[in-house]
């Protein structure tokens, strides 16, 4: 089988979308599978191997000026080749804190209008390399917002065209009118150009079967895997006179970073716990940087700067000795996440969560019984929960060693291979 996966770079940062998708077509291909992991908006940047090929198509930066001017519609390869070069490319996360939200809504609209768009180039090209050069048997979208290439894909290339669901709404919702309700009207409209969508849980797939109007036998369910090449393989923390909190995702509201910050100043009021610090890393973006010294004024006006410590971006080795160090975790986001590769992180390293009662979680903490639940954006029950397992030690432990066997027994990559793979299959008819 030759799988063309569409993907989509993350403008130089660590990207969970990114690194699930490299981690799956890397298992695939260790299946034999002739994968071709094709990059977009900019390169990947994953803490493992990089499977993907060494070109980008559409363009960060073409993507855009085809947007705001009809001139770059129709340059020469040669010019949009030079505006494709990774280094500029990699720019991107610094050139989009100024592009405006009418600006990022008119081209999310037009995106997902696919040939109908502004960036009827850029998928003219792509489909004319997959149908010269690559030949794929089957596609597949790494999003919903690519949805637009459905129709082209199939009329030229006569394969099926999959599409992965990751959190699309989140990023829709945020956009501003008339353009939120018009990206959705058009996924809506574009939907029914893919022959099937795979959701990570059975949260998300309800949740995009009414928000895209299909039918809930289109969504697949495959629970997101690990490459657990060295993850558990150091001692969880445990005892010790100082406990830690961690941490790990992008810095920004969503994530509710201000949340632990909240709950973090809760639990350092209570005197039985003893010793504690609050440990974060991840992406700080320029969009989020106000944000992120709102709540490092916070902790100084408690007096708490030496509780607290903040790694910036971790690489693979830094996040496995970040989470093994931990002797609780949790990102409690303000949205439904629908994902959550970080909780699996933890939990593969025998470190357990606290997360919202949203969402994945739930369903994603009931089958591995690696962690507790809160009630959603509430601080005081964050630190609550923390607190019920810093006081615990052997419930703590518990729910990580439980966690940790079950992420390495079923959410490892050649799980989530295997089960991606016998949905090719269906569409495909391919072995």
């Amino acid at each position: 089988m030759r799988l063309a996966y569409i993907t989509a770079g993350a403008a130089g940062m660590y990207c969970g979308t990114c690194i699930h998708d490299n981690t799956l077509a890397t298992a695939l291909k260790r299946r034999g599978i002739d994968v071709a992991l094709i990059p977009t908006y900019t390169p990947l940047r994953t803490d493992e191997e990089d499977v993907s090929l060494d070109r980008v198509f559409y363009g960060g930066i073409n993507v855009f000026l085809q947007q705001k001017w009809s001139f770059f519609r129709h340059t020469p390869r040669t010019l949009d080749r030079l505006l494709d070069s990774p280094r500029l490319l990699n720019s991107l996360a610094r050139f989009s804190a100024s592009t405006s939200a009418q600006d990022l809504g008119s081209l999310t609209v037009s995106v997902l209008k696919g040939e109908q768009g502004h960036q009827q180039k850029e998928l003219s090209r792509l489909v004319s390399w997959l149908r010269d050069d690559f030949k794929p048997d089957i596609v597949q979208l790494t999003n919903a917002m690519f949805a637009g290439m459905g129709r082209q894909l199939k009329d030229e290339l006569g394969v099926p065209v999959l599409c992965g669901l990751q959190g699309e709404d989140i990023f829709l919702e945020q956009l501003i009118e008339p353009y939120r309700t018009q990206a959705q009207d058009t996924l809506r409209q574009r939907a029914p150009d893919i022959d099937a969508f795979i959701a990570p849980c059975t949260y998300y797939r309800d949740y995009m079967a009414e928000y895209m109007q299909v039918a809930d036998e289109k969504i697949h369910v495959v629970p997101l895997g690990l490459n657990l090449a060295e993850h558990g393989v150091t001692t969880p923390a445990t005892g010790g006179n100082t406990k830690k909190i961690g941490y790990l995702a992008r810095i920004c509201p969503e994530k509710g970073f201000h949340l632990l910050v909240d709950a973090f100043r809760l639990l350092k009021e209570r005197t039985d716990l003893g010793p504690l610090r609050l440990e974060t890393a991840g992406y700080l973006g320029p969009r989020d940087k106000a944000y992120f010294q709102e709540q490092i004024k916070k902790i100084a006006e408690c007096g708490l700067e030496d509780s607290f410590t903040y790694h910036g971006e971790v690489d693979r080795q830094e996040k496995i000795k970040f989470l093994s160090g931990l002797h609780v975790f949790s990102m409690p986001t303000t949205y439904a996440e629908p994902k959550g590769l970080s909780i699996l992180e933890s939990l593969a390293n025998g470190t357990p969560v606290v997360q919202p009662d949203h969402g994945t979680f739930p369903e994603m903490l009931a089958t591995t019984g690696g962690g507790l639940l809160f009630e959603p954006h509430s601080a005081e029950d964050l630190a609550d929960n923390i607190a019920r397992l810093l006081r615990d030690e052997r419930l703590r432990q518990q729910l990580g060693q439980t966690g940790r066997k079950a992420v390495h027994s079923d959410f490892h990559d050649d799980a989530t291979a295997t089960k991606t793979l016998a949905v090719y299959k269906q569409y495909a008819g391919a072995s």
